[in-house]
């Protein structure tokens, strides 16, 4: 990766971890993500290997595991890198060929990322669950409307700053 792509990654996800830092204080088991909006852009915008997206899933993983207060913030650090994959791979397949292909990328890959958390939570914090809501499939209907409006935040988010991004980055390199 060129150090030009590693600052944008860096500070796409500096500033992912500035509004998950201010997003704290909203309370529940789980608050929606906007790391996720920034480093989907940041793939989308640099276009990394698959080494380089799991470096930036595992980096995202570790900024929203301490910056959390969710029901099992380690989960972050096996969701990350799998919605970070799922963006790289959906923006591969619909770019150039799609002008949403950065939103429906982020989308797919935000979903991929919550899906996961939930279910890493389920089996790994489930007796924690079991005390909040009294059935896994009512924590799960409580989940379902965050990680889905999450999702279209995200998408409308990564598809509104890549056009002025994309325009910025291209005449660096001019």
């Amino acid at each position: 990766m060129k150090s030009q792509d590693i600052a944008v990654v860096g500070i796409l996800l500096a500033v992912g971890a500035i509004v998950r830092y201010l997003s704290l204080v909203i309370p529940g088991p789980i608050v929606s993500n906007l790391v996720i909006a920034f480093y989907c852009l940041a793939i989308i915008l640099v276009i990394p290997t698959f080494t380089e997206v799991i470096g930036i899933g595992v980096v995202a993983g570790i900024v929203c595991a301490l910056l959390s207060h969710s029901i099992f913030p380690p989960a972050n650090l096996i969701s990350e890198p799998i919605g970070a994959v799922i963006c790289l791979a959906m923006y591969r397949t619909l770019m150039g060929r799609l002008s949403v292909s950065p939103a429906i990328s982020t989308l797919i890959g935000t979903l991929a990322s919550g899906i996961s958390f939930v279910a890493i939570a389920m089996i790994m914090v489930a007796p924690s669950i079991l005390t909040k809501y009294d059935t896994m499939g009512a924590f799960v209907i409580a989940i379902v409307p965050i990680v889905g409006l999450t999702a279209i935040a995200n998408s409308i988010i990564a598809q509104i700053l890549y056009v002025p991004a994309s325009k910025v980055l291209s005449r660096g390199k001019a």
